[in-house]
């Protein structure tokens, strides 16, 4: 048969869904600056504007590393990115997340993130069965999303009332927010889908904050430390998630990668660096931790 040859149906899947991460993507950038624009003119405190963007900024700024990170072929190099990433992201929500649902309350607090873990669970498990929906979604960016819509609610209600910024509070957005959005782009880029969905996930914190600033709401302390705890858990799951598993068909950590060696060797070999990667991202975030509280 002779002809022009006809595009794939995979090609033209991926274009669809990569039209509709661009599509989500850039409406959350959009509702940010509306959302922005409108608190500013209600006379909503710079403080939750300052937070709104540098969780976004934070974000952002890994995203074109992670996307890079992925052109290349070395089996070394994704088990150092997820490795350092992750091993960041865990030591950073132990450090500043959960602190701060047990802070807002004990008990719901903790229950809270027991629930946002186990929903990143389910959601990962079940999730597999969306796929066959065809849905624009990334399941990393929507539980990034989930745990920033959960933590951007409390963050409109308390940082309202302080006083001020502290570069504690920096320290921390950049340690959790900048690593995710590293590791997230990077999933993504791998599976050929588009990095620009990450910007609904970055856009996220605001997008909640700036309307709870707006409208002045002030959860009782019951419902502030469930939804902490949520957002906590959440993150922590795909922190843990994103950890280099070296399985046989892992994303984060190829040991069935082409080697022209003992297969054993090579995992035996990645195992050790997934291992220190992970390590060395936690530290880290420890000494930059250090840093501010000295």
């Amino acid at each position: 048969m002779t002809g022009e040859p006809i595009t794939s149906s995979t090609d033209t899947e991926r274009f669809r869904k990569n039209t509709g991460e661009l599509a989500i993507g850039l409406g959350g950038l959009v509702a940010l600056v509306v959302l922005s624009a409108l608190a500013y003119a209600a006379g909503v405190t710079w403080k939750l504007l300052a937070i709104s963007w540098f969780a976004f900024g934070a974000m952002v700024i890994g995203a074109p590393l992670g996307a890079r990170a992925a052109t290349t072929t070395h089996p070394l190099e994704p088990v150092w990115g997820y490795g350092l990433a992750s091993g960041a992201m865990v030591t950073s929500a132990a450090l500043f997340l959960v602190p701060q649902a047990l802070d807002q309350h004990g008990q719901f607090g903790s229950l809270g993130i027991a629930g946002g873990f186990l929903a990143g669970y389910v959601g990962h498990t079940l999730g597999h069965r969306l796929t066959h929906l065809d849905l624009p979604v990334d399941r990393t960016a929507a539980e990034l999303t989930v745990h920033a819509l959960s933590a951007g609610a409390i963050i409109g209600a308390i940082y309202t009332a302080m006083p001020s910024l502290t570069s504690i509070l920096g320290v921390a957005l950049v340690s959790h927010k900048a690593p995710a959005g590293y590791a997230a782009a990077r999933r993504l880029a791998d599976q050929g889908r588009s990095v620009v969905a990450l910007l609904l996930p970055a856009a996220a914190v605001g997008l909640i904050a700036l309307p709870v600033g707006i409208v002045g709401f002030s959860p009782p302390t019951v419902v502030r430390g469930l939804l902490f705890g949520v957002a906590a858990g959440v993150f922590l799951h795909v922190a843990v998630d994103l950890l280099p598993e070296c399985t046989t068909g892992s994303e984060t950590c190829p040991t069935d990668a082409e080697f022209d060696g003992d297969l054993h060797q090579l995992q035996d070999r990645l195992r050790t660096h997934a291992a220190i990667s992970a390590v060395v991202g936690g530290v880290a975030v420890v000494l930059a931790w250090s840093q501010v509280i000295a």
